[in-house]
C-alpha cells in the first residue's frame, strides 16, 4: 500500500473545494469506498461536493438516505438521469479539484496508465481512450473536460478507477492512483529543511531503489545532507529530488536524481536539471558531473549538453562506481526549454 502523506497534502487542499463526480453504476458498485473516501476528505478539512444521477427510484432510497447521514458536510448534487452527465457536472460552479470516478485506468494504446497529461496531450491520445475505460461515452467527455480547461474554467481535472481508497490514494500519496489532466502546473525547486521534507524526498528515491539504478540512502543520510538535497515540487507538492555534492571547489556532483513516476515523462527532470544548474551557478561552481545506469537520464543528460566521459581528474569518484559511465556539463547555462509550467507538461 502506498505511503500516504496527510499532513504534507492537507495544506495544500485544506479549505479547497474539491467535487467528485460518479456516474449510477459507479456510485452503487463502489458505494461504501466512494463513501469513505469523501468522508477523510472532509475530516482533513477539505470541501467536497458529490455529483451523482442515480434514479429516484424506491431501489435507491437507501443510498440517498446513507448519502445525507453520513456526508451532513458534504453538498450532495444530483443529476437527472436523463441529461448528459459530464456536460452538466462540468457546467458547475468551478471547483480547485474535479475527480470523475470511472471503472478503468486511463491507459496508453500499450495498456499503461497514464499519470498526468496536459489537454493538449490528452487530445492527441483520444482514439485510444474508448474501450480502455470501458465508457463509452468517455471520448466526448474527455474533450469537455480540456475545453473547459483551455477556457480556465477548471484547473485540475482527475480521472481515477473506481475503487477502495483511490481518492485518498489519487490526492495524498506521491505515486497517486490515476490520471490529471492539467496546463497550469505551479513548478518550484526547493531546499530540504524539515523532517518532513526528508521524508518526502526518502519516499521519492525508494520508488528507484527497486530499479538498482541509484545508491541507496537512507532517512538519516538525507536528514544529515539536507543542506545539499532539493526537491522539485508541482503545485506544492514534492514529485522529484536532486543532491548536490561538493567534488571540489568549481565542480558539483548531480546525485540522487529521481522523479515520481506519476510524472515521469512530463519534462519534469528537464525541469530538474535545470534549476540544479541554476542552484549550482548560484553556488559559484562552472562544472557539474553526474553518474548514472539509467537509460532516462542519459538520455536527458545528452539532451541538456551533457558529454559522457570520465576526465582524468575525477578518477577517484570515477572509481567509487565503476561501470557507470559519467556525465560532464561545463557550461552552465539555463536551457530555456525548460522554464515554465505550462511548457513542462506538454
Amino acid at each position: 500500500m502506498p505511503r500516504l502523506y496527510i499532513e504534507e497534502y492537507t495544506r495544500i487542499l485544506k479549505g479547497r473545494q474539491v467535487g467528485i463526480a460518479c456516474r449510477e453504476g459507479v456510485l452503487r458498485d463502489h458505494f461504501v469506498a466512494i463513501v469513505n473516501d469523501i468522508k477523510f476528505l472532509n475530516r482533513q478539512g477539505i470541501v467536497t461536493t458529490l455529483y451523482h444521477n442515480l434514479p429516484n427510484r424506491f431501489a435507491n432510497q437507501k443510498h440517498f438516505r446513507t448519502l445525507t447521514e453520513r456526508l451532513p458536510e458534504t453538498q450532495v448534487v444530483r443529476i437527472e438521469p436523463d441529461a448528459d452527465f459530464y456536460a452538466t457536472v462540468l457546467a458547475r460552479r468551478p471547483v480547485f479539484k474535479l475527480i470523475f470516478m470511472e471503472r478503468k485506468f486511463l491507459t496508453d494504446p500499450r495498456g499503461r496508465r497514464l499519470n498526468t497529461l496536459s489537454t493538449h496531450a490528452a487530445r492527441n491520445r483520444m482514439q485510444s481512450y474508448g474501450q480502455l475505460i470501458a465508457n463509452t461515452s468517455f471520448r466526448s467527455a474527455l474533450g469537455k473536460i480540456c475545453r473547459r480547461i483551455d477556457q480556465g474554467h477548471l484547473d485540475r481535472v482527475h480521472i481515477l478507477p473506481a475503487r477502495k481508497h483511490a481518492v485518498k490514494h489519487e490526492l495524498f500519496t506521491v505515486e497517486g492512483s490515476g490520471t490529471l489532466i492539467a496546463n497550469n502546473f505551479e513548478e518550484t525547486f526547493v531546499p530540504v529543511v524539515s523532517e518532513e521534507d526528508v521524508q518526502l524526498v526518502g519516499a521519492i528515491l525508494d520508488l528507484y531503489k527497486a530499479k538498482g539504478y541509484l545508491k541507496p540512502r537512507g532517512r538519516d543520510y538525507i536528514a544529515a545532507h539536507r543542506e545539499n538535497f532539493f526537491m522539485t515540487k508541482i503545485d506544492g507538492i514534492a514529485v522529484g529530488c536532486a543532491e548536490l555534492i561538493a567534488i571540489d571547489t568549481r565542480t558539483a556532483e548531480l546525485g540522487a536524481l529521481a522523479i515520481s513516476t506519476r510524472f515521469r515523462g512530463q519534462r519534469v527532470g528537464v525541469f530538474t536539471v535545470d534549476a540544479f544548474i541554476a542552484e549550482a551557478r548560484r553556488r559559484g561552481y562552472t562544472r557539474i558531473i553526474s553518474l548514472t545506469r539509467n537509460p532516462r537520464l542519459k538520455t536527458l543528460y545528452h539532451a541538456l549538453g551533457f558529454v559522457e566521459r570520465s576526465p582524468r581528474e575525477y578518477a577517484a569518484r570515477q572509481a567509487q562506481s565503476r561501470g557507470t559511465p559519467m556525465f560532464v556539463l561545463t557550461e552552465l547555462v539555463r536551457h530555456t526549454n525548460a522554464s515554465g509550467a505550462a511548457r513542462a507538461i506538454s
